[in-house]
């Protein structure tokens, strides 16, 4: 017998004369003759979901990509349930993705996107393989051409509309201003005087007035 390292987040699948024997964990342990070491690498990786149509429910086709997080929970099930475990998740995802978009028209698929949470359903399909799904996040929705047009349009229009109508309340909050400070200018004259003085330019001749008619000014 000699000692074998296995790395660390790595496990070792040890099977004799083509049975299974046991899962050694990373760290120094000692081989044993007529005995094979499977290395399984237990790290998180990620998987990317190429772009694939899917029909919305009002049956508008989109294009949908996605990247997988993923890490083997189970080093025996990795090997031994299936040839290509890496494929099972791949499918898992899309179909997974087919069946949350769908359910979504087009329109509310753009806020929604966010919220569009596949994880538990892929990992559910993903454990018999030994593999947990940790997360799968929509990396890009892509909207038919008339669509993204039509979305264009819209937020242009809710835009303007809000920039008119806060030009509107401005407007108003003005007029109003206004119409307050006539009013109390007809009720206060002195007030109205007093504006007239601070309105006047510098170097302006002005003449009071204290009962009576003025008398002529001579420079």
């Amino acid at each position: 017998m000699f000692r074998i390292t296995i790395p660390t987040r790595h496990a070792a699948v040890v099977y004799s004369a083509g049975r299974l024997v046991g899962v050694e964990p990373a760290g120094r342990v000692r081989r044993r003759w007529a005995h094979r070491y499977v290395l399984v690498d237990l790290r998180e990786r990620q998987q990317v979901i190429a772009p694939q149509d899917i029909p919305t429910s009002d049956g508008l086709g989109v294009r949908v990509s996605a990247v997988v997080r993923w890490a083997v929970i189970d080093p025996v099930a990795w090997l031994e349930v299936s040839r290509t475990p890496v494929d099972v998740l791949h499918i898992a995802t899309q179909l997974a993705l087919r069946e949350a978009v769908g359910a979504l028209e087009a329109t509310d698929l753009i806020g929604a996107m966010r919220r569009l949470d596949v994880t538990t359903a892929v990992d559910a399909a993903t454990r018999a393989v030994g593999i947990a799904t940790l997360g799968v996040a929509v990396r890009d929705v892509v909207l038919p051409h008339d669509l993204r047009l039509a979305t264009a349009e819209l937020v242009t229009a809710k835009l303007r509309g809000a920039a008119a109508l806060e030009a509107a309340r401005s407007e108003t909050a003005a007029l109003r201003a206004l119409a307050n400070g006539a009013r109390l200018l007809d009720e206060h004259p002195a007030l109205a005087q007093l504006r007239l003085v601070q309105a006047t330019p510098p170097g302006t001749r002005l003449v009071l007035q204290l009962g009576g008619t003025p008398e002529p000014s001579t420079d």
